[in-house]
């Protein structure tokens, strides 16, 4: 077990000693990603599905925060949106500035959300998202994890009605708004999901603060089960279909990364668990200490300067 620490600690210092250089890498992975994704899902404006525009953005989005890869992203699907009919680009439009000014405005710590969450159900594993923001953020981070699975449904949206918005030219300009409005609205297997991982991300966020030993790991497995749960009972409400055999492997590949997470953030003994008392001039202290789990590497190094 000591050697999975071992490795967790290489990993960390290897990070840190170059992590300018790591969150720069990443940002142009995740922007390369993101903006690929929605070129080969959507992809009418010839001029943005290019090679070349999408790795000059992408070493943009390198040197920039985090929020730009969310909002090269978002102009991407708007202007393909915008190439495919003027109807679907207003209403993605309308769609993103709702949810971008609920999301700048009660969690704006969590942009990464907004950008993971489409591309974990790209991947199949889009009950991670919940969990691990269960886990890093707070009840409130149920908002963004839900903006994300917006996110991605609007997009699949648009992707599987291409024909069918095409086909809309003899219709009045209301009832191609309407007919593209409730296709993105209307979607009942978007409900079951934004429903299910908000209680999931709340749920999670709530006992993971509870003070009892390894309530991180009893969060991640509740989570699990609740988000499975959640997402069988509101599918069957809303009449939405659901895969079964995906959810279960996406839910077990979501514990693996969620545990994974947990070993890099909050690996505590508690074996080793002290209860310390102090006091100033006006209150009593009662402290429980409960130490991280470090490696015999980690530990030989922190001895080394008081040897000398």
């Amino acid at each position: 077990m000591d050697s999975i620490f071992e490795i967790r600690d290489i990993i960390e210092e290897f990070v840190s000693r170059y992590e300018t250089l790591i969150k720069a890498a990443i940002r142009f992975f995740l922007a390369l990603l993101a903006l690929s994704v929605v070129n080969s899902r959507l992809g009418y404006m010839e001029r943005l599905d290019s090679t070349t525009v999408v790795v000059a953005v992408s070493l943009l989005c390198a040197l920039l925060p985090p929020g730009m890869i969310v909002f090269f992203s978002s102009l991407f699907v708007i202007l393909h949106c915008y190439a495919l009919s003027l109807e679907a680009a207003i209403v993605v439009l309308a769609v993103f500035l709702l949810m971008f000014l609920l999301y700048f405005r009660f969690t704006p710590q969590d942009t990464m959300a907004v950008l993971l969450t489409p591309l974990s159900f790209v991947f199949g594993i889009p009950q991670v998202m919940p969990v691990i923001y269960g886990l890093k953020g707070s009840p409130i981070s149920a908002l963004s994890v839900g903006f994300g699975a917006a996110a991605y449904f609007t997009v699949d949206y648009i992707s599987e009605a291409e024909d069918k918005i095409r086909g809309m030219k003899d219709a009045t300009t209301v009832e191609r708004f309407r007919t593209i409005l409730d296709g993105v609205i209307k979607n009942n297997t978007m409900m079951a999901y934004i429903g299910a991982f908000v209680i999931t991300v709340i749920i999670v966020s709530i006992i993971r603060r509870l003070y009892f030993p390894h309530a991180w790991t009893v969060a991640i497995a509740v989570g699990i089960l609740v988000d499975m749960t959640a997402l069988i009972v509101l599918a069957g409400k809303f009449d939405a279909e659901i895969n079964t055999g995906r959810l279960i492997l996406g839910s077990i590949i979501a514990a693996v990364i969620a545990f994974v997470y947990k070993l890099f953030t909050f690996s505590v003994d508690y074996a080793k668990t002290e209860r310390v008392q102090f006091e100033d001039d006006g209150y009593y202290y009662y402290v429980k200490a409960v130490p991280k789990i470090r490696s015999k590497i980690k530990r030989k190094r922190s001895r080394e300067p008081d040897d000398e």
